[in-house]
């Protein structure tokens, strides 16, 4: 037993040459598109330091990166914890899945491992996702797993030309543990 594989999905640590596949999604602008904005394009070097950086970092703070591979070990997205309050018992995360990965179910085998890990491993109490609202997938992903939509935040987002809204969702670990 792994505590970080779930039925499709593993979670991992990132390792240095995770840095082609990172490389190349980042010039997929569809996800770049869903995620915030169209980056500007980064060299190979630069984003082979960026992996050796986050390969060996050490994060006192709860604030993790880990790649989401399949099972069969091909890298198909990932997910870290952001903003992270121990004193509060709450946390942010964001999460991206490949454009040929998706609607697979893997997003979601990968959030209930890393929900699982955040809410009763490390005793955090309350997490929120920030979603921009023409992420129409993120969107049903978290209804699907029952998170409550808790706020819009107006015309925060610039992206393809106009602003857009965030919606908040949250889940607390009671609610989690329900499911």
């Amino acid at each position: 037993m792994n505590f970080w594989e779930g039925k499709k999905i593993r979670l991992r640590s990132i390792e240095p040459e995770d840095y082609d596949f990172f490389y190349r999604w980042n010039l997929e602008t569809e996800t770049q598109m869903q995620l915030d904005r169209i980056w500007f394009p980064s060299s190979i070097e630069r984003q082979k330091k960026w992996a050796e950086k986050k390969s060996v970092e050490h994060r006192a703070d709860d604030q993790h990166f880990l790649v989401i591979e399949t099972l069969d070990e091909k890298p198909i997205g990932s997910i870290n914890a952001n903003q992270t309050n121990r004193i509060h018992g709450s946390f942010k995360y964001g999460i991206a899945v490949h454009a040929s990965a998706r609607r697979k179910g893997y997003a979601s085998d990968a959030l209930n491992i890393f929900l699982n890990y955040y809410f009763n491993e490390l005793r955090y109490n309350k997490v929120n996702a920030t979603v921009y609202e023409f992420n129409v997938a993120s969107i049903k992903l978290h209804e699907k797993l029952q998170f409550t939509r808790e706020g819009r935040l107006r015309q925060t987002i610039y992206s393809n030309g106009q602003f857009w809204d965030e919606l908040i969702f949250g889940m607390t670990k009671d609610e989690f543990n329900l499911l």
